[in-house]
């Protein structure tokens, strides 16, 4: 999956969310690579593995746009863990 169909989860389940910085007022998303790794063989990247972290700021107890994004990610199968932070 390349970065631009990563965005195009996110960015279908929340149209505001941003790459890397946020709104910083009311309710947002933003979304950040911040890994890569992957499998080598033969001196190529033969798999690639980012990892990339989203977060939504909000002070709305059962905010429907964070199923959105989970269902999203889990339409796409794209592996994720979730931590609530308060």
């Amino acid at each position: 999956m390349t970065l631009a169909e990563f965005k195009a989860i996110i960015v279908a389940a929340d149209p505001a969310a941003t790459h890397h910085f946020g709104g910083g007022g009311g309710n947002y998303t933003t979304w950040s690579e911040f890994c890569e790794d992957g499998l080598r063989a033969n001196n190529r990247n033969s798999e690639r593995l980012l990892r990339i972290q989203v977060d939504r700021f909000t002070k709305v107890e059962a905010d429907s746009v964070v199923d959105a994004i989970t269902a999203a990610l889990d339409a796409a199968e794209v592996a994720y863990d979730y931590l609530l932070d308060r």
